[in-house]
């Protein structure tokens, strides 16, 4: 019987990491609403990069504007208004700790609105990356881009000159 993508990617990866760096298995619902959104945010930033390298090799300073227009809170905050109506009672019960929770930093250049829900999206990326729910993190990830009119890049056919045009017409 052949094994599904996400049992291969957590044998491949998470496996050997819990192997090479002697990691133990953690409950997650330990951890801080702002734990989760620290590791969010992270993975969420690797696959907006691992989207973005795919169509190509550019300077990096057009793969950090290409990159930088979907990562940023206002963009995540969008992102979410769709989402919400698509999540389990489990994954809006993580998104609601996320975006309730108290940060320590002020939102930069976003709004307070923008930044907490930027922040409940990605605890909530940080849960399903945790909870190995890979393939429904990865599904919401593209249903989000499809909302923001970047629904190209997560099938395949990202070009600059339209992103470019994109943030100009904004």
């Amino acid at each position: 019987m052949e094994k599904s993508v996400e049992q291969k990617v957590q044998w491949q990866f998470e496996e050997y990491m819990s192997q090479v760096f002697y990691m133990e298995e953690v409950d997650i619902r330990e951890y801080s609403p702002l734990t989760l959104a620290y590791i969010g945010d992270s993975i969420y930033d690797l696959v907006i990069k691992t989207l973005v390298i795919s169509r190509g090799n550019r300077p990096v300073n057009q793969l950090h504007r290409m990159t930088s227009s979907l990562v940023q809170a206002s963009a995540q905050s969008r992102m979410m208004r769709t989402l919400q109506g698509l999540l389990t009672e489990e994954e809006h019960a993580v998104y609601k700790r996320g975006r309730n929770a108290k940060s320590v930093s002020p939102a930069k250049n976003q709004s307070v609105t923008d930044y907490r829900r930027a922040t409940g999206f990605e605890a909530l990326m940080g849960y399903l990356y945790l909870e190995k729910e890979w393939e429904r993190m990865l599904s919401l990830i593209r249903t989000g881009l499809e909302s923001l009119e970047y629904g190209e890049l997560a099938e395949g056919g990202f070009e600059m000159a339209g992103h470019e045009d994109k943030e100009e017409e904004r």
